[in-house]
């Protein structure tokens, strides 16, 4: 409709008034790649970012699945809601980064730096975080493996400094 209207005015030299607006209608029948193609984040499912800085990075729902990160750097990233399932992220660095709502089932966290991290509501089981470092991080509703909260029981310490909720506590340690 722009198109004719643009060939009216210069064939008849008559401009014609303004055209109404077009919408995408998204519906009916949209996928999820369509869907992507909205979206301003990007995808690294299945992806090596080993190394990569994403500290203090707006990451928000984005997707790590499967992506091996070691000795990334998230320090004090926006991670909520994102998928780590499956992840490898062992020597990265997590401090003060928000993972609240993650999805990081059946990941590797060994050696990571947790510190003042806020993993509230994170789904974690079978996941390792073998050496990881967890002071002052919260870790409130988190659904971990049995094992797990009782191995980071044994090293919990500090209060989350935005929340104030012990580490200890939001592990629910006895």
């Amino acid at each position: 409709m722009l198109l004719l209207g643009v060939l009216l005015t210069q064939l008849l030299g008559v401009a014609l008034g303004p055209l109404p607006a077009l919408a995408l209608d998204t519906s009916a029948g949209v996928g999820l790649q369509e869907r992507a193609l909205f979206q301003d984040r990007v995808d690294y499912t299945l992806t090596n970012q080993s190394g990569v800085d994403f500290s203090g990075q707006q990451l928000a729902n984005t997707s790590f699945a499967g992506a091996v990160g070691r000795d990334a750097d998230f320090s004090g990233a926006d991670l909520r809601g994102s998928i780590l399932t499956q992840g490898v992220f062992s020597r990265s660095d997590f401090h003060g980064a928000d993972l609240s709502d993650a999805l990081m089932d059946r990941a590797d966290f060994s050696e990571t730096d947790l510190r003042d991290a806020l993993l509230r509501g994170v789904i974690a089981a079978g996941s390792s975080f073998s050496g990881a470092q967890i002071d002052n991080a919260d870790f409130t509703d988190a659904l971990l493996d049995r094992a797990d909260q009782r191995a980071l029981c044994q090293r919990a310490s500090g209060t989350h400094p935005l929340t104030g909720i012990s580490t200890r506590a939001s592990l629910e340690c006895s």
